[in-house]
């Protein structure tokens, strides 16, 4: 049974790739940053879904946290000027998606 948050996460990454490659040329650091916040948003997801209790839910926090980092760092590519706004409409609706199914994870019901 698919994991739909974290085939999202993954989608997300894929549709960063072009983006993030190019704020590389302008903005290292950012790029990087942005990178890392993705990457942890899928690692702490998948590592989540397979932990139990306080532990499961401190990994689903964390995959929120990075997943609003890395809209965050996306605002700010563009705000900077190094991404067009359009371009990052796609990957922005998918981390959009992730914060959403990553917080019903987080503050949803507990069995």
């Amino acid at each position: 049974m698919p994991f739909h948050v974290l085939e999202t996460a993954i989608d997300l990454a894929a549709a960063l790739r072009d983006p993030l490659a190019r704020l590389g040329h302008r903005d290292r650091d950012l790029a990087s940053q942005a990178r890392r916040a993705c990457n942890s948003v899928a690692l702490n997801l998948d590592e989540g879904r397979r932990r139990a209790g306080q532990d499961r839910l401190h990994h689903f926090r964390v995959a929120l946290g990075s997943a609003a980092e890395l809209d965050t760092a996306l605002r700010l590519a563009s705000a900077w000027g190094y991404l067009d706004p359009a371009s990052l409409a796609g990957p922005r609706g998918l981390c959009d998606r992730v914060i959403a199914m990553a917080w019903r994870l987080v503050h949803g019901p507990r069995p």
